[in-house]
């Protein structure tokens, strides 16, 4: 998977960005295909400000994350994506149970 790293500030080694790819492959093995994902590495005062924005099927993941650690920053952006994937993955679940529940209240009513 390519991922596209920015930054305007820091420069990003090949260390950042061996890490951040490291962490964008545990959540590609959640099998949710990712569109062209980027990755914006920058720094605001003391503390690493860390936004990913990924295209996936039907609907677009972003999420913001800051650390004074770089490292802490990317660790806590990848734990927000992990819970939208998660709950991208469940949601046909979670509408089909709303919709038997509210069959079997009509089928109460009469």
């Amino acid at each position: 998977m390519l991922i596209e790293i920015t930054s305007k500030i820091i420069d990003v080694t090949p260390s950042i960005r061996e890490y951040v790819v490291s962490k964008f492959e545990k959540l590609e093995r959640m099998q949710v295909p990712m569109i062209s994902p980027h990755v914006y590495v920058g720094k605001e005062g003391e503390r690493y400000v860390i936004e990913a924005k990924i295209q996936i099927p039907f609907g677009k993941l972003f999420a913001e994350a800051e650390h004074e650690d770089l490292h802490a920053a990317i660790n806590a952006l990848e734990q927000k994506l992990e819970r939208q994937i998660i709950r991208h993955i469940h949601r046909p679940d979670a509408r089909r149970h709303r919709v038997v529940q509210r069959q079997n209240s009509m089928a109460v009513m009469f």
